[in-house]
């Protein structure tokens, strides 16, 4: 079945004691096992139905606004894909985690083959406005966050076929808000493997961002009115952080705000950390609530980019994020008996959902993922496990006050 996740449990071997063959505390490398298991857990349905051109068969199409259904393949596969890619871009290696990553790293490439023929049942890469831009964007993300084992293991027509595709996303008009971030990406990305972009779209959006938008901690998100929404860490902060970084490489002049950024990035990451309850829940505000564990994709950006305030230990962050997954992927309330993803934040809850949000929409939870970037070697993942802020100050601990950053 596609649902069937590869086995992880020899992964590293629990000693034993003696001969009584009691074991000792859980291993520290238990909490890596459960984010490779729990990947596996949701996105094998989607890269592996996508790989084999059945998608569009086997996938649920479940939205509020029956204008939306026309993407939910697409952002299924771009949403996946924009979270696992920088796991997949450690590569293959000889130990059991390597070999599963070979596995999926298999199922991507061929995936994006089929979804980018345009002979193929699963050829999802259309421009139809407006809705086809973001994830043509989070998409785009995804290969510039997998360069070297993703962009350059395609065959050269497929290359070619993608680049075609970004283009033509240039027909799409963003609105004045976040989705200037989603051309911008895009252009970022044609930089990056053509060394050509269209430089007005590229700095637009920064320029908009650095000079008029931008409101130190406020939550930005729709051009109207600053709300308090999770959007400066489900796509602005992340999307910011990637295009600089391409500029800066390329020697645009904009790309000098990176620096800024990623300061205000490592803030923003310490109020994220102090939103994650003894328990493992967050606050409810805002919309893309059914993003779920998504939401704190800036969060777990700002480990694989090592830019933690020095005073968060990095395996307070692991821990946290542990507790999150544990709470919605430790069961199976939110999967379907298929495999697939629920719509809601734990269990079928379609009235949090937003007139946007589809079946595939929902897999942006795989941006909390991107940690499994590191090494295994990585002090994020070799460090004891160990409590975050708020699991401190509940258990009458000394947990550091909220530190604001003088810019």
């Amino acid at each position: 079945m596609l649902n069937k996740t590869i086995h992880m449990g020899i992964l590293f071997n629990r000693h034993k004691k003696d001969e009584t063959h009691i074991e000792e505390e859980p291993s520290i490398w238990e909490d890596r096992i459960f984010w490779v298991s729990t990947l596996q857990k949701i996105v094998l349905p989607v890269l592996g139905n996508v790989a084999k051109s059945s998608l569009r068969k086997k996938m649920p199409n479940e939205s509020v606004s029956a204008d939306t259904k026309k993407f939910t393949y697409l952002e299924a596969f771009a949403r996946v894909f924009n979270g696992i890619a920088p796991w997949l871009e450690l590569g293959p290696d000889s130990s059991e985690e390597g070999q599963i990553r070979e596995k999926y790293l298999r199922l991507t490439l061929k995936a994006i083959m089929n979804a980018v023929n345009p002979n193929n049942n699963d050829y999802i890469f259309f421009v139809e406005p407006k809705q086809s831009l973001v994830n043509m964007a989070l998409f785009a993300q995804g290969l510039l966050r997998s360069k070297n084992q993703v962009w350059l293991n395609l065959p050269m027509d497929v290359q070619a076929k993608i680049i075609h595709e970004l283009k033509n996303s240039r027909v799409i008009a963003p609105y004045e808000n976040h989705w200037l971030l989603y051309t911008a990406i895009i252009e970022a990305t044609l930089l990056e493997f053509t060394g050509e972009c269209d430089k007005e779209r590229l700095s637009y959006g920064i320029h908009k961002f650095r000079d008029e938008f931008y409101m130190g901690d406020a939550i930005y998100s729709d051009g109207e009115s600053f709300d308090l929404d999770y959007y400066n860490s489900i796509i602005i902060h992340p999307m910011l952080n990637d295009i600089l970084s391409v500029m800066r490489k390329y020697g645009i002049s904009d790309g000098e705000f990176l620096d800024i950024q990623l300061m205000r990035s490592s803030r923003l990451a310490a109020q994220l950390e102090r939103l994650i309850s003894p328990e493992g829940t967050y606050p409810l505000v805002g919309s893309s609530l059914t993003y779920r564990c998504g939401i704190f994709h800036l969060l777990s950006q700002a480990v694989l980019l090592k830019i933690l305030p020095k005073n968060i230990n990095p395996a307070q962050v692991r821990s946290a994020l542990t507790k999150v997954l544990k709470r919605q992927f430790g069961g199976t309330q939110n999967f379907s008996s298929e495999g697939w993803l629920l719509i809601g934040l734990n269990g079928y809850q379609a009235e949090l959902s937003e007139k946007d949000i589809n079946s595939g929409s929902i897999y942006f939870c795989c941006a909390i993922f991107l940690a499994l970037g590191l090494e295994l070697e990585d002090e994020f993942w070799t460090n004891p496990t160990c409590e975050w802020t708020t699991l401190k100050a509940w258990n009458a601990q000394d947990a550091p006050k909220d530190q604001s950053i003088n810019f």
